[in-house]
């Protein structure tokens, strides 16, 4: 069962986004801000960081062809940001230490670059009307404050479970 517990993960975060996503948008003041859940794409960068940098992409690919079939009407372009995220996260890790503040830091950047491109990609394909500054006040920020709540809640309970997964990987191998 513990060699499973990582994909499970992974597939309980995918079917958790669209719920936590019914409680956006909110109103603030007058002021209406959509908040995006991205767990998936955090824990993915979890493993690409703590576990294995393919498995991390294959998950990539499959979880994120699965959000392209359920979320949105194009198919393929979460399934290439999702394994683009782990990769580029591979590649930053390598050249700094992996401290969990740093590995915190480095999923919020890439949780603005995979909101950027996505914004782009709309705004290109003509799927979104909102310009770029109400895309930052109103949808960016909130999506960044919001999963940085998520990680601050829950990243130390993942990278113990891999960490755990690790080990006893390890353990098989012996």
């Amino acid at each position: 069962m513990s060699r499973f517990i990582i994909p499970l993960i992974a597939v309980l975060l995918f079917f958790l986004e669209p719920v936590f996503s019914l409680f956006s948008p909110i109103e603030l003041g007058g002021e209406r801000y959509t908040l995006v859940p991205r767990f998936v794409i955090i824990y993915l960068i979890f493993i690409t960081v703590f576990y294995s940098r393919q498995r991390a992409i294959v998950y990539g690919i499959i979880l994120g062809l699965l959000y392209d079939m359920f979320h949105i009407d194009i198919i393929g372009l979460y399934a290439f940001l999702f394994p683009l995220i782990c990769f580029i996260a591979s590649l930053i890790i390598r050249q700094v230490h992996q401290h969990m503040m740093t590995v915190i830091l480095l999923i919020l950047f890439l949780i603005a670059v995979l909101e950027l491109l996505s914004y782009f990609f709309a705004a290109l394909v003509s799927l979104t009307s909102i310009g770029f500054d109400e895309f930052i006040s109103s949808r960016l920020v909130p999506t960044m404050i919001a999963n940085s709540i998520f990680i601050a809640l829950f990243g130390w309970l993942f990278k113990n479970l891999i960490d755990k997964r690790i080990l006893q990987r390890q353990g098989e191998i012996l």
